[in-house]
């Protein structure tokens, strides 16, 4: 799978951590940066992810920051990512059955590395479950489209 992953300083060591799990399980992976610990914007490492996911450059894509929050707003400000905030097993799988979450969000601060490693792996070997859900991510779809032309 080609995967493309950003972080802010506070997201730095497990980006690198994440980075080589995912390269060592095969994957296909593009660092957008940050490559260290100083301060920066994290908005400008998140966004070109989520860009890139959206337009296919990219099946999936990692973000990560301190909490993941904010990670999580900027990715999702791009039309076609739904990116998921996650913090354990459960909140991984239920992002990619429910919700397709093609991004996922994770906080440093927030886990351990161990946890985080858990919860990316469960992310990629978990389906899309469609059905309901299949409907539910197409109305998300449409009011995307109709908040932007606001």
């Amino acid at each position: 799978m080609k995967i493309g992953i950003g972080s802010d300083h506070a997201g730095f060591e497990y980006k690198e951590k994440i980075r080589e799990f995912l390269q060592n399980l095969g994957h296909a992976v593009t660092d957008f940066g940050t490559h260290s610990n100083a301060p920066v914007d994290y908005p400008l490492f998140i966004r070109p992810v989520a860009e890139a996911v959206a337009n296919g450059q990219f099946e999936r894509g990692v973000v990560l920051g301190g909490s993941g929050n904010g990670e999580a707003i900027v990715a999702n400000r791009v039309r076609g990512v739904r990116c998921a905030l996650c913090w354990n097993a459960d909140s991984a799988r239920l992002a990619r059955q429910h919700n397709d979450a093609n991004v996922i969000s994770l906080g440093q601060r927030m886990m351990s590395q161990e946890t985080a490693l858990e919860v990316v792996k469960i992310w990629l070997e978990t389906p899309f479950e469609g059905g309901r859900h299949q409907r539910r991510i197409e109305l998300i779809d449409i009011f995307a489209g109709e908040s932007s032309k606001a």
